[in-house]
């Protein structure tokens, strides 16, 4: 494959040569030519659904129980479901009690609401206007060094739970756990407690099956473990597998391409999102099994999924939980007679089989639901293609805005079919196939499996080729401090940068290395070269030699996105050595403060933008990559996020490209058509009252500010005669 050309800066930067950004953004030759998404394959999870013994037996009644779970507000401990905060086009589009007073790493100390752009101060049952928008603002929004006029480290995230300790579930009726509530040292108003806010905005489900990690940070591993997020990094994880009538036994999973399932399990566990401290899978199994799904909420009759289970139009389904499960999992997971050998807290009753595996039903039931949520029918999908792979059915209008996506560094981010270099393994397939997706002769992107990548970076001013994790990028939507991204730690405290691994595994310490894909990185498929196999009187600074120490790759080299000369790695003591140097610029991981890159698609519809919420419109977004981002610190992808001339000075360009973008827009998300149809459901949208005056009297607590909430009703698969709008349009004035 011919090597990419990433940019004319990015060789300026190799040079050791810098130049202003805005002086080297010139004419560049155009980045990838996006294909439809009908393409993608979707990642294979060997053993779930195949093999002589799969988990899941009866994949349709696996789906119709992850679409329950995922829109039951019986889920939560006090009304909250996972659709909640995924009910429009599979975001959040609600605009009351959706402000948290600080970022995923602001300290404690230093949370407390801005006060809003005209001074007025701000609390948590805010409702929010146009003129909150952006959270960052410019005297000129088009020049990167033009005066900030407001800045806040306020997120516009999503309204969850009241919070609460944890005391038992009701196996019947009662929609609310029973827990110790009181009022949240951040979340009220005067003494009235309010429902907490995630200190991230939530992005959209839909598509999320081709992303190889999920959440923002990524700390959603792509190994299903059966119990929690993390994968392989959980040495307690696991499930019950029943040998014989008398025998169980307690088995670690390992399911690759399963972000999903590990996203699910986590907000039903979360004392933000969804439930009261110290509440397990196994208890919200054992409130949930002998329940019917949807027990408050009605079901269209012409549900795509859910239909054969309505009652019409009485709230509830025809079924239970526990029948679903037996129907669509395999039975050595549910139908042991007696129970595990788990410790049981004190006046509890001990787990069935069944309950101690919920977490592993419920996840991989959502993924199953969430792997049918693929908006593949939009103008642009469904549009035919010239010889060159052009649509040829958009607009003039539509097509000078493809032509800028690429020509401004867009697409070198937003990548593949699914607008995401997230996508690693479904984009690595593709690239077989359709490797026009990823550049033209003389400008390719490396799409491979690797789930690490170099960059040309500028830190501390000096140039240097940095590792990051493929699929994330830090763009300098905010300052650094206010939320480290993947650059943070686990619940083990391990990196959750697969960068950060990668480094230990070239240094030799592989008891660092806590997943499994770090160790099959292919030094000849990054965009840029860690080694050179020619010897030199001299060291380079970016890249390894014969004379500091190099090896070939320990796998194949067929199909190698690099020459074959850079299909080497340092050997263990020269990587050690280097690494170990406080100045070094071969082993460098930058990756504080990246975020997943997420998918443009149905972009119109997903505001608010970015992983702080801070643009509610696509306007506001152009405006920021027009002028280079916000922020500019060492782990800024600077070489793709710098100010661009084609956007900055013509305002035909910027409108061209927001009209591409909305060619993007699947018309069945829109109208909420299957597979994007829908149950009833209640969500909770701020409480009676203003700004920092609440009415205290909610049933959970007097202490508590009474919910108010937004009724969405149930949509069967021929969905809606009204669409639904972009974020803009549910903004106060």
């Amino acid at each position: 494959m011919t090597l990419f050309r990433h940019s004319q800066l990015a060789i300026v930067l190799a040079g050791g040569v810098l130049l202003s950004f805005s002086a080297a953004a010139v004419e560049l030759a155009l980045g990838p030519m996006p294909i439809s998404l009908k393409h993608l394959p979707v990642p294979p999870v060997p053993g779930l659904l195949d093999g002589p013994d799969p988990i899941v037996v009866n994949k349709n009644a696996a789906i119709a129980l992850g679409k329950a779970l995922f829109w039951d507000t019986n889920v939560g401990s006090d009304g909250m479901a996972c659709a909640s905060c995924h009910f429009h086009a599979g975001a959040d589009g609600r605009v009351k009690n959706q402000l948290a007073p600080g970022g995923q790493s602001s300290p404690l100390s230093d949370q407390t609401f801005s006060n809003a752009m005209t001074g007025g101060s701000l609390g948590p049952n805010h409702t929010l206007s146009i003129g909150d928008f952006p959270l960052h603002q410019r005297e000129d929004p088009f020049q990167e060094h033009s005066t900030v006029l407001y800045n806040t480290d306020n997120v516009v995230g999503s309204s969850g739970t009241f919070g609460g300790e944890f005391r038992a579930v009701d196996r019947y009726t009662a929609p609310n756990d029973t827990c110790s509530r009181s009022v949240d040292s951040l979340f009220h108003a005067g003494a009235v407690g309010t429902r907490k806010v995630t200190p991230r905005n939530a992005p959209s489900v839909i598509n999320a099956v081709f992303n190889h990690r999920n959440f923002w940070d990524g700390r959603a591993n792509n190994v299903f473990n059966g119990s929690s997020p993390w994968g392989d990094r959980d040495s307690d994880a696991g499930v019950w597998v029943k040998q014989n009538a008398t025998t169980l036994i307690k088995q670690r999973l390992h399911l690759i391409n399963s972000s999903l399932a590990s996203l699910a399990v986590a907000p039903p566990q979360n004392t933000t999102e969804m439930a009261c401290r110290n509440r397990t899978l196994m208890e919200l199994g054992r409130k949930l099994l002998l329940r019917r799904p949807l027990q408050n909420q009605k079901v269209h009759p012409e549900d795509s999924v859910l239909g054969p289970y309505s009652l019409n139009s009485k709230p509830g389904t025809n079924t239970l939980y526990k029948l679903l499960i037996m129907q669509a999992f395999n039975p050595k997971y549910w139908s042991y007679s007696g129970n595990p050998p788990i410790p049981v807290p004190k006046g509890f009753a001990p787990y069935n089989q069944t309950e101690a595996n919920f977490g592993m039903f419920f996840g991989l039931a959502i993924q199953l639901y969430e792997s049918t949520l693929i908006s593949d029918e939009s103008p642009f999908d469904n549009s035919a293609r010239d010889a060159g792979n052009q649509p040829i059915e958009l607009s003039a209008s539509e097509l000078n805005g493809l032509k800028q996506f690429r020509k401004n560094q867009c697409a070198l981010c937003h990548l593949g079919p699914n607008f995401s270099a997230a996508s690693i393994n479904a984009n690595a397939a593709i690239a077989k196939t359709h490797p026009e997706a990823f550049g033209e002769p003389t400008f390719f992107i490396s799409a491979s499996t690797n789930v690490v990548n170099r960059i040309p970076l500028l830190i501390k001013n000096a140039p240097v080729t940095a590792f990051f994790d493929t699929g994330f990028s830090s763009t300098g939507v905010t300052e650094e401090t206010a939320d480290i991204g993947a650059g943070g730690v686990d619940d083990f405290g391990n990196p959750l940068s697969f960068s950060r691994q990668y480094l230990q595994h070239l240094a030799g310490n592989n008891a660092a290395v806590l997943d499994e894909d770090v160790t099959k990185v292919r030094t000849c498929d990054f965009q840029e070269a860690l080694a050179l196999n020619i010897k030199l009187p001299y060291s380079l600074p970016s890249l390894f030699t014969i004379t500091d120490g190099i090896r070939p790759q320990p796998q194949s080299t067929e199909n190698c996105f690099l020459p074959a000369n850079n299909a080497f790695l340092p050997t263990t003591a020269a990587a050690l050595a280097e690494l170990n140097k406080p100045n070094t610029r071969k082993m460098v991981a930058s990756v504080d403060s990246t975020f997943k890159i997420p998918s443009l698609r149905n972009i119109e519809l997903t505001g608010p933008y970015m992983h702080n919420g801070s643009m509610a419109t696509l306007e506001q977004a152009i405006e920021f990559y027009s002028r280079g981002g916000n922020f500019a610190y060492d782990s800024k992808q600077v070489t793709r996020v710098f100010p661009q001339p084609n956007l900055q000075l013509d305002a035909q360009n910027r409108a061209d490209l927001i009209a591409f973008l909305k060619t993007l827009t699947d018309e069945r998300v829109r109208y909420e058509k299957a597979p994007f149809d829908h149950p009833e459901i209640k969500i909770p949208h701020g409480h009676v009252g203003v700004e920092q005056t609440v009415s205290g009297g909610n049933p959970l607590g007097a202490v508590l500010g009474k919910d108010e909430f937004l009724t969405i009703d149930a949509v069967g698969a021929q969905g809606n005669s009204s669409p639904i709008q972009p974020f803009e349009a549910y903004l106060a004035p």
